[in-house]
């Protein structure tokens, strides 16, 4: 079977696993310090503050701007179900707003018009790996005095231009084992404010600045040096490993072109995709639908997997619930329809490729 991810944990990494734990420090200490300042780096921002998840560093970042009760934040219907969570976990309403079928991140006058007066926040999703449109939400926040934070945690060393992506506001990111950069579990917030870098290190330790000294109500937020440990190695070759996603995905792209009924996945001029997934759309002219794709390509030993097969609110546990506001959105439903993700990551060998690319062909264009 070619797995649709796969991850790699070089010697170095042993090592400073090692070194950790001989030196019997575990929790958060020099290790997370010297993984926050090398991810600041990539991002090119002041500050980068370690934290336990993903998901957590998307509440810890709302929590920092002190969006809550009464607030609304705006995001997107088609995401993993963290980005929902964490708006709610912070107290505050969701709204969202309709994708660019192409890019199946945020599209701009969508989010425009879904602004009320007690939008807070926007949230856009760099999914797959593809940044959203940041050229032109960034202005509409700042247009309409909002807070901007980035749901990156499918993104790490993404761009628009030449500007990293978790550099436009507050960026969140998310160490998961399936993530480009993994530590297991882990996340990341990133911002270039000083008061909010601030509150958020208060924020993952109880809310202590100094032993026993509390400043605000906080919580147990923390990296593990374990953790850090893990990663740090990883940003060393963080450009080599998108680069080698971007060859997979270059070559995906070449071999599977012109298929009736296979869409493959858009890459937008001047920004900078790092293939977290390499996601096609099977339409209806296909000659096998989508479910059936997946089948055979699993049948096959094909890895695959469809994320997400429902828009993220439309699930039993949100019917109803007074924090979402759900609505219609025709580009998102699409594309929970139709989508189908397949193995782009950096350890697939020059034959997987060309297994999944004749694979492919074989199922909708023989």
């Amino acid at each position: 079977m070619i797995p649709i991810s796969a991850v790699e944990i070089d010697d170095e990494a042993e090592r400073l696993v090692l070194e950790v734990l001989r030196s019997g420090r575990l929790a958060q200490g020099p290790m997370v310090e010297r993984f926050e300042a090398e991810f600041a780096r990539l991002c090119g921002v002041a500050h980068a503050v370690a934290v336990a998840n993903g998901t957590v560093s998307l509440v810890a970042a709302l929590q920092a701007l002190r969006i809550g009760d009464g607030d609304e934040v705006v995001t997107s219907p088609f995401t993993f179900v963290a980005t929902l969570n964490a708006i709610l976990e912070a107290g505050a309403t969701v709204r969202f707003a309709d994708i660019e079928l192409d890019t199946f991140t945020l599209e701009p006058e969508a989010v425009a018009a879904a602004c009320t007066a007690r939008t807070r926040a926007l949230m856009p999703v760099h999914l797959y790996g593809q940044p959203a449109s940041m050229d032109a939400l960034a202005p509409l926040a700042e247009g309409r005095g909002l807070a901007l934070v980035e749901d990156a945690a499918q993104a790490h060393g993404a761009a628009v231009g030449s500007r990293r992506v978790g550099s436009y506001g507050i960026g969140s990111f998310s160490f998961y084992a399936t993530k480009n950069i993994t530590t297991g579990e882990g996340g990341m917030v990133t911002t270039d404010d000083d008061a909010i870098a601030d509150r958020l290190r208060l924020l993952r330790n109880q809310g202590m600045r100094a032993r026993y000294q509390y400043e605000i109500a906080g919580h147990n937020y923390r990296m593990t040096e374990v953790q850090a440990a893990i990663g740090i190695p990883q940003l060393a070759r963080v450009d080599a490993l998108i680069e080698r996603r971007r060859h997979n995905a270059a070559r995906l792209e070449a071999g599977l072109a012109g298929i009736e009924g296979l869409v493959t996945p858009g890459v937008v001029p001047g920004r900078t995709h790092v293939w977290h997934q390499y996601t096609v759309r099977i339409t209806a002219d296909a000659r096998l639908s989508r479910d059936g794709f997946v089948t055979a390509l699993t049948e096959r030993g094909i890895g695959c997997g469809v994320y997400y097969p429902a828009l993220v609110f439309d699930h039993e546990c949100y019917r109803g619930h007074p924090g979402v506001v759900s609505g219609s959105f025709p580009n998102a439903t699409q594309a929970t329809a139709q989508v189908v993700s397949l193995p782009v990551h950096p350890l697939l060998r020059e034959s997987e490729v060309d297994q999944i690319v004749t694979t492919v062909r074989e199922l909708l264009d023989p």
